[in-house]
């Protein structure tokens, strides 16, 4: 990007040399940003070193012979000890290793704890000892791998959402050991991950080699992480083209084009599915120059960040994008936005700004690095959050080592090693400061040192003190923020002539000496934010940060997660919406109501706001229904009909799954053929060929079995079985079949196509007690 910057102004100055002066200006300021290494910065204190710290004492605790344990099952090796259980025992296994190569080495690099690079060391010497023995390049820990991925290489094909020939999203899996690898190169340097990852991509490589582009886009319905941003990273490290030429291939384009068209086609479709892909797409965008790519990624971030994102930076509702228009479904569900979401658009929005010089896509990441990411780990016992609800009065559950292994243990144990990663960056020869976080710089290429000295957001002042092996001119830039307020800057005490605005840079150009200060000092104001539907639930957020109120302690069932399919989510008794905290009265008046009490908290009558990451152990109000005097009485009663009537329902239900959503599904042991999943309104999963669910009818008190449709209800081309017998159908009406159950606890359900035609869509199946 510097050179298109610098190319189109020697051109207007060919024009008119009256322009000089003006055009170099924004000629430096448009030089390419890059961040620093995070071997060049260290955090000090804070919230953030704490999370580093605490995620530090987590990576620790595991064990990597247990995360290595699926690599050397595959390879025909006896096992050290055993493999963990949880998503790492029933489809997912070896998932977790790829992204403790990234943690490792990520926190080795910011840190330089040797016990963290010893530990890579060792995982490295396994994987190449798997992958030696394989032959092939191949190491991977992927059930049946070697007979997985020979179907795929023979063009034997049947992909969906989230099964690929009825393997839990093999290549999500596999990416994460690119990318750990990746990484671990990356980060330390090391030659033995580059030569792993060289063999392995040259292998997958090889695999895809004689497919069709037709069955390569099949195999890309299935949730794929970022593996074309691998190839891309892989094409940047070897320079290899065929690399690049591979990343381009692995374009899923039925998620592409309508971006491309700049549609937003987005409601329904699995969230953390997407984001990855687009992460590849952007660096594509920018090896190959390609405007019409970059503008598309562009468009996807603006309509993820912009409308579909909570205040705290998450976005989806049970892991699937909600419509834009109604976020009713996030605020009454438990499973509100994913980790893994904000992981990969913080990701997103790193890319973007340092691509593009855009000053803006700093608030996003700042915005959902203070309230998303810092508070999805336990800031003192350790563990990471899958789903932040934003249900009033309902929690978070936090993973154990020994028992939680989903994917958003994986994002987290990387999430809080790279603190250091944006705080600040540089062109050529000047230094920008983003964040305002206590830390350390050392940019021992330029004798360059800044420590900055902060408790910001508890007060809104920095201090940076230079220190420099020699006097030097050089531009220092400090990130005016938009929410901050009456915005001053002093060097050496002495205040400056500064002319900034808002999400853009103030410019401080002198010759330094070493022990030169600069202050930043600023305010923030409280102000209400809307769900991004216009509804009227609003959240307080004081500058960057969102603020909330713990409501109770009581009723935390499985605070601290056990080795359960599904115990990332919170299951506990829901408390009704109709009781959660409303703020009634004229709209001026909703804003006063909070009272500051100093350091970030503040009383809302019977409440006490405070930041959203110090709210741990206890259930929480973010947001809150607004009504006017005259409204409130009606509109609480319809609430809490609407309650009454949920809670009634799952009363009696006993085991139930959503058909076409992924946690769902593989909870209750999916399995298909020639079977197709989508959105219209409600998720929804048609076949041609046959869908398979396994439910848990817990002391046999399930009595029916209710299958409903979307569609008009004909089964003239569909047979349904229960534990391999023929279905007791009671009745069909109102879309929606009825079957009796027997007293057996375990329940086998089968729908097949008999003529190859493709079935109702079906988006529920439910066990009742009556």
């Amino acid at each position: 990007m510097r050179f298109k910057y610098f190319n189109k102004s020697i051109s207007l100055l060919a024009k008119n040399s009256s322009y000089l002066f003006f055009l170099l200006i924004p000629c430096s300021f448009f030089a390419q940003m890059e961040p620093f290494k995070l071997q060049e910065v260290r955090i000090t204190e804070g919230p953030f070193k704490n999370a580093q710290d605490v995620d530090m004492k987590y990576i620790l605790d595991l064990e990597p012979d247990r995360l290595l344990a699926p690599y050397l099952i595959d390879a025909g090796f006896p096992t050290k000890e055993d493999r963990y259980g949880n998503w790492e025992s029933i489809g997912l296994d070896g998932h977790i290793a790829g992204h403790y190569l990234s943690a490792l080495a990520m926190l080795y690099a910011s840190t330089d704890n040797q016990e963290l690079k010893t530990r890579l060391d060792y995982m490295l010497s396994e994987l190449e000892r798997c992958q030696n023995k394989n032959g092939n390049g191949y190491v991977g820990g992927i059930p049946q791998g070697k007979i997985f991925w020979e179907r795929i290489h023979k063009g034997d094909i049947d992909g969906s959402g989230f099964g690929l020939n009825n393997t839990w999203v093999p290549l999500y899996n596999i990416h994460k050991l690119f990318a750990g690898l990746i990484d671990a190169y990356r980060f330390t340097g090391s030659e033995k991950a580059k030569m792993i990852v060289v063999k392995l991509v040259d292998w997958f490589v090889d695999l895809i080699e004689p497919l069709s582009d037709e069955q390569i886009q099949n195999i890309l319905k299935t949730e794929h992480g970022g593996i074309n941003e691998s190839f891309a990273d892989l094409y940047i490290i070897t320079k290899n083209k065929e690399y690049l030429n591979t990343a381009k291939k692995l374009t899923h384009k039925n998620f592409l084009n309508p971006l491309l068209q700049k549609e937003d086609k987005l409601t329904g479709l699995h969230a953390n599915t997407q984001i990855p892909k687009v992460l590849g797409y952007e660096k594509v965008a920018e090896l190959t120059d390609n405007k019409e790519l970059s503008e598309a990624v562009k468009f996807f971030w603006h309509d993820v960040a912009q409308t579909r994102s909570v205040a705290f930076g998450g976005n989806s509702v049970a892991e699937h994008f909600n419509p834009v228009n109604d976020f009713s479904g996030m605020i009454k569900s438990n499973q509100g936005p994913e980790t893994c979401n904000s992981y990969n658009m913080v990701r997103l929005s790193k890319a973007l700004f340092l691509d593009h010089n855009d000053v803006s896509y700093l608030d996003f990441y700042e915005r959902t690095l203070y309230n998303h990411i810092l508070s999805s780990q336990h800031p003192e016992k350790g563990g990471f959050v899958y789903f932040t609800p934003i249900r009033p009065n309902h929690y978070r559950v936090y993973s154990q080592p020994n028992t939680s292994m989903w994917c958003c243990v994986g994002s987290g144990l990387e999430n809080h090693t790279k603190y250091g990663e944006l705080i600040y960056s540089h062109n050529e020869k000047d230094v920008y400061v983003n964040l305002f976080i206590p830390s350390t710089l050392n940019w021992k290429e330029k004798g360059i040192s800044i420590t900055q000295n902060t408790k910001f957001p508890y007060e809104n002042e920095s201090e940076l003190v230079l220190k420099l092996k020699k006097k030097q001119t050089f531009s220092v830039n400090i990130r005016q923020a938009k929410w901050a307020e009456n915005f001053e800057v002093f060097v050496n005490g002495k205040l400056q002539k500064i002319q900034g605005k808002p999400s853009s840079y103030i410019t401080i150009n002198r010759k330094w000496k070493s022990g030169d200060k600069i202050t930043v000092k600023f305010k923030t104001s409280t102000h209400l934010e809307n769900l991004p539907d216009g509804s009227n639930w609003v959240a307080y957020v004081d500058g960057p940060i969102v603020l909330a109120a713990k409501t109770s302690t009581q009723n935390l069932d499985g605070l601290f997660a056990d080795d359960s399919r599904m115990g990332h989510v919170a299951h506990g008794k829901y408390f009704p919406l109709d009781e959660a905290y409303a703020l009634v009265g004229e709209k001026n008046s909703y804003l006063s109501k909070a009272k500051d009490n100093g350091n970030l908290h503040f009383s809302l009558d019977s409440l006490e706001l405070q930041p959203f990451f110090e709210v741990h152990d206890a259930r929480y109000q973010m947001y809150f229904q607004t009504y006017s005097p005259s409204e409130y009485e009606e509109k609480q009663a319809m609430l809490k009909q609407q309650e009454l009537e949920a809670a009634a329902l799952e009363a009696k239900t006993i085991d139930k799954v959503n058909c076409g959503e992924q946690q769902p599904e593989v909870g209750h042991l999916y399995k298909g053929e020639k079977s197709f999943s989508g959105y219209d309104d409600k998720f929804w999963r048609s076949t041609r060929g046959y869908m398979f669910y396994q439910f848990l009818n817990k002391n046999s008190e399930g009595k029916f079995l209710d299958i409903s449709v979307l569609d008009e209800l004909k089964l003239d081309n569909v047979n349904i079985s229960v534990n391999e017998k023929p279905a007791e159908i009671i009745s069909t009406k109102d879309k929606t079949i009825r079957i009796k159950l027997s007293d057996e606890e375990i329940v086998k359900v089968k729908i097949t196509s008999t003529n190859n035609r493709p079935t109702p869509r079906f988006y529920e199946l439910r066990i009742l007690k009556n």
